[in-house]
């Protein structure tokens, strides 16, 4: 075998297992990202709980300075965690959809933790929104980015983290080019836009979904 030929097998086959670890990344043909006609994307940039493999997805596009988002988190988001999230049955997708520089800012904050301690610090920023969602933004998240273990220099440096913006903006501008206008807090079900749910009428329509995929 000449040189340029070992070369051409040699990219053959680092293309096949990038082909490969993008196929498991997606969740293969019957994962929750695997569908052409899904109505959604997968990203790999995405923070997500539940189980990757499961037929049913849900997208949040939520505002850190949301008061209806945070109403949600609080008296919604336990029991669709519990009944839904952590018996796998479906896929949790969150997206900061940006209303003002501090949705931005809070969101840069939570990026700079490791990515099993995100969601933890989205709580931290719903429950405490009264404490730095007002006059002093940067205050406020410099306090709780010291309750989630960050210095006052490391929150500094994720906010003024200018990649950072342009993903989050990314996020904002596909959300309104596939979904149209968005609210907050807006959910995604299974590539279908929800107008204006109730928790419990989201569970209802997450049992609905639930109950067609097991009749595929």
């Amino acid at each position: 075998m000449t040189k340029n030929q070992l070369l051409v097998v040699l990219a053959a086959f680092f293309l096949a297992v990038g082909g490969l670890a993008a196929y498991l990344w997606m969740g293969g043909e019957s994962g929750a990202a695997g569908r052409a006609d899904a109505g959604y994307t997968l990203e790999a940039t995405d923070r997500v709980l539940g189980n990757r493999q499961a037929k049913v997805v849900l997208i949040e596009y939520a505002s850190p300075t949301c008061g209806a988002c945070a109403a949600f988190h609080e008296q919604g988001m336990p029991t669709i965690k519990a009944n839904y999230i952590d018996t796998g049955k479906i896929l949790f997708i969150f997206r900061i959809y940006p209303r003002n520089p501090a949705d931005g800012g809070a969101e840069k904050v939570g990026r700079c933790l490791p990515e099993d301690k995100y969601f933890a610090f989205i709580d931290l920023l719903f429950r405490n929104q009264t404490l730095w969602a007002g006059n002093d933004v940067h205050g406020g998240l410099v306090r709780l980015g010291r309750m989630a273990g960050l210095g006052a220099e490391q929150v500094d440096q994720c906010i003024n983290n200018t990649a950072e913006d342009s993903r989050i903006n990314a996020v904002g501008a596909e959300a309104e080019r596939r979904y149209g206008q968005i609210a907050t807090p807006t959910f995604i079900l299974n590539g279908t836009k929800l107008n204006a749910v109730s928790p419990a009428e989201l569970t209802k329509l997450i049992d609905a979904e639930l109950a067609k995929s097991s009749a595929q």
